[in-house]
């Protein structure tokens, strides 16, 4: 994801995992239950007619990454039986946290979490890529995550191939080696082209499989479509343009159309192989700043999604392509160029009437990060941003960046969230 600073356990032992996750940042990317963490919020229940209450359905999710290590595996080439107590922690630490829903990276570069035909095992797991790690991750985190009461949604990112250029470093029987020509290098990283038909379809039938394998809850894709602009580098897709851009005013409403393909096409998929199969994406929180576009956010954003990265968020969500959206609000309510406090009604007023669910994406890594503002130094900030979505009916649910960061909470800022928020566990808005 588009991480502004994100960069073994034993099973079932959060205050392992605690102990043992060391801090690093990187630029970028039911029914209630005891708990060990006491708390009594407001936003547990609704009132209903006859002055009851009822539990309230919203997503409490987590992301657990797994490209580069940053959450899980603590390290690559851990044993199976390691790397499953790593998981199995996490879940339980989303149990204990009262969340329901694990949001887990099983294709992080153009690679596999669980045995695929299309393309190799990760190498964040034994450190080799195409080295089978000895167990099924993903297999194990879907039926793990349903014994807890917890959803399990699927994270793949579509075009990223590697974090780096060199094309030899893959394994030979990687398809990128197969097909040289799908992959372009920018920014110091491997991408597939995403205006190749063929691309397009080889990267659907990759993350389908996992759809069609496993009982899966949703299938989400982060902010990652064309790539971030990189200063003075240029993304060489000029030849595939002259070949497939025909029709089309300029190179970049190709490139719109490209991603719009891949979504309304990878919608169309998952709906045929498993109707219950929610596909929800968690773009870079600003679509298009208002000084763009009157239709755009009251931003001063550097990226827009639109106009930068060719993809138009706000139209996938208009035309009920996606059943959820959960844009990352990475900011501070006050911060000047992009206020949480104006893009989240902005993103209520986008979903409404449209039937797709509102997500928000929330900073955690950013709570007591010293390189952050002062306000991401109080531990109640990620509070305040709970107590001010309240008011919007449209946002169903909050979803936190990440897994390490809700197990080690440097300043308390997850436990504040739990004790004002979520008093006992709830059902995802289903």
């Amino acid at each position: 994801m588009r991480q502004m600073a994100r960069r073994g356990f034993v099973a079932g032992a959060a205050g392992v995992v605690a102990a043992v996750v060391s801090t690093i940042t990187m630029a970028g990317e039911a029914v209630a239950v005891p708990s060990r963490r006491a708390g009594s919020g407001p936003a547990d229940t609704a009132p209903r007619k006859g002055g009851h209450h009822v539990a309230r359905r919203e997503l409490r999710g987590m992301w657990v990454a797994t490209v580069a290590n940053i959450d899980w595996p603590s390290a690559p080439g851990l044993t199976a039986a390691a790397q499953e107590a790593e998981l199995i922690a996490y879940l339980d630490e989303a149990v204990d946290r009262r969340l329901n829903a694990v949001i887990l990276q099983v294709r992080p570069t153009a690679d596999a979490l669980w045995p695929s035909p299309y393309e190799p095992w990760a190498q964040y797991l034994t450190g080799v890529q195409g080295k089978d790690p000895g167990w099924d991750p993903l297999g194990t985190a879907v039926r793990e995550a349903h014994r807890r009461g917890l959803e399990l949604h699927a994270w793949f990112n579509p075009y990223r191939v590697a974090n780096h250029t060199d094309p030899s470093r893959l394994v030979a029987t990687h398809p990128a080696r197969l097909h040289p020509d799908w992959v372009l290098p920018y920014g110091g990283k491997l991408y597939y082209n995403p205006g190749i038909p063929e691309v397009r379809r080889f990267v659907q039938d990759a993350m389908l499989d996992a759809v069609r394998r496993y009982d899966i809850d949703a299938v989400h894709w982060d902010d990652y479509f064309y790539p971030y602009p990189v200063a003075g580098q240029v993304f060489d897709d000029d030849a595939t343009y002259a070949k497939y851009g025909a029709g089309f005013p300029d190179k970049a409403a190709w490139r719109r159309d490209n991603t719009d393909k891949l979504v309304r096409e990878t919608a169309e998929r998952i709906k045929k192989i498993k109707k219950n199969v929610q596909f929800g994406i968690s773009p870079f929180g600003v679509w298009r700043n208002a000084a763009t576009d009157p239709l755009g956010s009251d931003t001063k954003a550097g990226v827009q999604t639109y106009d930068d990265l060719h993809a138009d968020t706000r139209g996938w969500v208009q035309k009920g392509w996606i059943d959820y959206i959960c844009p990352q609000i990475y900011w501070n309510i006050g911060f000047a160029a992009a206020d949480y406090a104006k893009l989240l009604p902005w993103w209520d007023a986008v979903v409404r009437g449209t039937g797709v669910d509102l997500f928000v994406g929330e900073a955690l890594y950013k709570a007591g990060d010293p390189a952050q503002p002062a306000a991401w130094q109080d531990p109640a900030e990620l509070s305040r941003h709970l107590d001010f979505a309240a008011a919007y009916d449209q946002v169903r649910g909050h979803v936190y960046f990440s897994g390490k960061n809700v197990v080690t909470d440097r300043i308390g800022t997850m436990d504040r969230v739990v004790a004002d928020h979520y008093r006992s566990r709830v059902r995802p808005p289903r």
